[in-house]
């Protein structure tokens, strides 16, 4: 009896174990839970799909001191929640107001097709509008509805 013999490729085996990394942060994702006195706070729902993330953030001195996301949403959107909150600790304010969406898929690093963009840039969308003038020490969730996302 013969063995079948799979030649993977570096890329592949790569590509196998980022997709396997991201279904891990999928199931244990980085930063979700609940920060008890955020300074801001935002809840942003995804009107197509249902998906909805709050973003909590404690803002010292300019400065993201911690943050923290929950909500319930498809692997995108959780995954890229995870992925941008451990970016933005400790990030200066006005840096994290110029992540765009291409930062936004560089981070990601998989490809998403058109009609999953709106769930990656769900946290992206929610962690902006928490950093608006108008969310500073305002302890009410605000929320929004978005139907497209960022540019």
């Amino acid at each position: 009896m013969r063995s079948l013999i799979i030649k993977m490729s570096h890329n592949d085996l790569s590509e196998k174990m980022y997709r396997e990394h991201i279904l891990e942060l999928y199931k244990n994702p980085s930063n979700f839970g609940e920060i008890k006195n955020p300074t801001h706070k935002h809840t942003e729902t995804n009107s197509l799909c249902g998906d909805e993330i709050t973003v909590q953030m404690i803002i010292k001195n300019g400065k993201v001191s911690d943050v923290k996301f929950n909500g319930s949403g498809c692997v995108i959107s959780m995954v890229s929640s995870s992925l941008l909150t451990d970016k933005i600790k400790g990030m200066k304010i006005e840096d994290i107001k110029k992540l765009t969406k291409k930062d936004m898929l560089k981070l990601l690093n998989i490809k998403i097709n058109p009609a999953r963009l709106k769930c990656a840039l769900l946290s992206l969308d929610a962690v902006k509008k928490t950093l608006s003038p108008l969310k500073q020490n305002q302890g009410n969730v605000t929320r929004s509805k978005i139907k497209g996302g960022l540019n």
